[in-house]
């Protein structure tokens, strides 16, 4: 697995600490199909639930068969969505790939009151607006080892119709060509997710070494 950080690391130092780490304001973004939701996934078993929380974002796509409402997503529909965007609840929201999602305001406030780092898993718009208004937010991009690679694993999921997967494999390309706004580019290699969230661990620590620079608001 290869890294590309936009910051050096810093040095190893003794993970003893006086104070505890600010709690910070993470984004892990990538293009449709990278396998973010099996990080988050790979990121939870790791044992550090009390130290993050992950807000469940809100969409209005439809519920796929191997989802659970309100813990894979909080599922809106359209008027309900733009009612709670429209009365402030939402950090971001953006229509992608023909369906609304959005962070609830709520789940990162709190999760920053309580000390714990708050996790985002949204796509490169929302990273956008939530970078806009929280320029110290930690931001983290996954990218496939190809975007054959990608193209691939969009295929074999048969959650989007042709003309669905078309778009999500043309929005791709333009994805990933943000990468750069990131703090942290990682690769995601093929069979080694376990890996990709253990380097997405060490970075949100060597953050926590840095100090309070990233301490945000929302």
């Amino acid at each position: 697995m290869s890294v590309s950080p936009r910051d050096q690391d810093p040095a190893p130092v003794d993970a003893a600490s006086v104070d505890p780490p600010t709690p910070m304001l993470v984004i892990i973004s990538g293009p449709s199909g990278v396998g973010k939701d099996t990080i988050i996934e790979a990121l939870q078993k790791r044992g550090h639930l009390p130290a993050y929380h992950y807000v469940v974002t809100c969409t209005t796509r439809p519920r796929r068969p191997n989802e659970i409402d309100g813990l894979s997503y909080i599922f809106l529909s359209v008027p309900e969505f733009l009612a709670v965007r429209d009365a402030g609840e939402l950090l971001e929201a953006n229509e992608v790939h023909g369906n609304w999602y959005g962070t609830p305001r709520a789940g990162v406030r709190d999760a920053l009151a309580r000390g714990q780092h708050a996790i985002l898993k949204i796509d490169v718009q929302g990273a956008r607006v939530v970078k806009g208004c929280s320029p110290d937010a930690l931001l983290i991009f996954v990218i496939p080892p190809s975007l054959e690679t990608l193209h691939q694993h969009l295929k074999a999921r048969r959650t989007e119709s042709a003309e669905q997967l078309e778009v999500r494999q043309r929005d791709a390309a333009t994805e990933l060509a943000r990468k750069d706004d990131y703090d942290y580019v990682v690769v995601n290699e093929e069979n080694r997710v376990d890996l990709t969230a253990e380097r997405i661990e060490q970075i949100i620590t060597a953050e926590e070494r840095r100090g309070p620079r990233r301490r945000v608001t929302v």
